[in-house]
């Protein structure tokens, strides 16, 4: 096989004098597979030598890694070369004694019994997804003492390495901190030893000869925030104070397995207040499913966000309804009130639905649920940059986009259904009248 010029570039980054090397850049730049490679070269290159590829979620490095990348790395990279894959404890060995583990570290257990063991290389692969406090814990593994052996030459020590890779996520990010500030994430002092960590960014259009055609265009029809992570393949300017991340809709993302089942569905709409025919210069109309699960999650299903007035809107939200086998539908009430509940019933005679009411702004009905992002709480059942983008605008301060987020107001409100005591009901304070003393000016 031949590398890019780019990645031969990164190669040679890969085999300088730093131990922790970050490739960061944008999606399908061939970032994984040239790390992949590294460790089985460094594998096939010190008999019994022990080395290990994490990510956060075991079921994705699964579908990425063993059953995708690292076969491929084989067949092109190292054809000839036998190897067998233990399915039970999840870890490749050559004919040389030397192991290759694969691990996610949502499995508790499991970690436990990698990181039990020593290694000459680590791998984080997709590390902007992962604490950094596991990555503290298995830098603490990379102390495993082996040999490389090289036909014609002595033996001699392998030195251990630890790999990164990622979609750059934001500033505030650990990975951003180490490599490119080179700054103690916790205390943000300079790193001590900052010759050791070395990054290199590589991006798609530096991989297009192994692309299909067409997904850099694909890439240039996202949004700008997601065009400069995937595309550019650049760190992100942190919102001041955000309420929500890409870094944790990410890390919580579900893209293959099987759900729980669900115990309560929501639709949630969030209307314009626009008719048929005045709605081609207005907002959208928020439509948004999820439901929760037995484990206690919510899931976002589906984003049916539609620009029509509501004899459109209604069919739409109630085929959501019917599609997902509902239990009910909340929408706001400001536009029209009863208007809303009508243009449902009329689209679906009887269907069950709850009116909401805003009465506080839009990034205060927010908050409450950053909270449940961060700690696994709610998860993406797949992309929805749309609505990812307006989240990712929400800040204590205030909503940060250019447009009316209604597709994140139609998911908060389908997120107060599904956590009611996240909510406190709005309390009327009375309105008081202050009378000064007739002879407040003598005093």
């Amino acid at each position: 096989m031949k590398l890019t010029d780019r990645q031969a570039a990164a190669q040679e980054v890969l085999a300088g004098t730093a131990t922790h090397v970050m490739l960061f850049g944008g999606s399908r730049s061939g970032k994984t597979f040239l790390l992949v490679r590294n460790v089985c070269m460094r594998a096939l290159k010190a008999p019994k030598s022990r080395h290990a590829i994490l990510r956060f979620r075991f079921n994705a490095i699964k579908a990425s890694v063993v059953m995708d990348t690292f076969p491929k790395v084989m067949e092109l990279a190292f054809p000839g070369v036998k190897y067998t894959l233990s399915k039970t404890d999840w870890f490749a060995e050559f004919e040389n004694g030397a192991q290759i583990w694969f691990a996610g570290l949502d499995d508790k257990e499991r970690t436990e019994k990698i990181l039990g063991m020593e290694f000459v290389t680590i791998y984080l692969n997709e590390s902007s997804q992962i604490p950094q406090g596991s990555r503290d814990i298995a830098v603490t593994r990379l102390a495993q003492q082996v040999n490389q052996v090289i036909e014609g030459k002595p033996p001699t020590p392998l030195k251990p390495r630890m790999y990164y890779d990622c979609n750059p996520p934001s500033k505030v990010h650990w990975t951003y901190r180490l490599f490119v500030e080179k700054r103690d994430p916790d205390t943000k002092k300079p790193l001590h030893n900052p010759a050791d960590y070395a990054h290199f960014q590589i991006n798609p259009q530096d991989n297009a000869e192994n692309v299909s055609a067409g997904y850099l265009d694909t890439l240039r029809n996202l949004s700008a925030r997601l065009q400069k992570r995937f595309l550019k393949g650049e760190f992100a300017d942190a919102t001041a104070n955000a309420l929500f991340s890409d870094e944790f809709i990410d890390k919580w993302r579900v893209t293959d397995g099987v759900l729980p089942e669900f115990v309560r569905v929501v639709v949630g709409v969030d209307p314009s207040g626009s008719d048929d025919a005045d709605n081609a210069d207005n907002d959208a109309i928020g439509i948004c499913v999820g439901a929760l699960g037995t484990d206690g999650k919510a899931y976002l299903l589906e984003d049916c966000t539609v620009k029509a007035g509501p004899a459109t809107w209604g069919r739409v939200a109630t085929s959501a309804f019917d599609r997902h086998e509902a239990d009910v539908i909340v929408g706001e009430q400001n536009y029209g009130g009863a208007m809303v509940k009508s243009t449902i019933q009329t689209a679906r005679p009887r269907t069950p639905y709850k009116a909401v009411s805003a009465a506080r702004g839009k990034h205060v009905r927010a908050e409450p649920f950053s909270a449940l992002y961060e700690n696994g709480k709610v998860c993406h059942v797949g992309d929805f940059p749309d609505l990812e983008d307006e989240l990712v605008a929400f800040s204590t301060t205030g909503y940060m986009g250019d447009k009316s987020p209604n597709r994140a107001d139609a998911w908060i409100w389908v997120l107060a259904e599904l956590f009611p005591g996240m909510t406190k009901a709005e309390k009327k304070i009375p309105k008081t009248t202050y009378t000064a003393p007739q002879n407040w000016m003598a005093a």
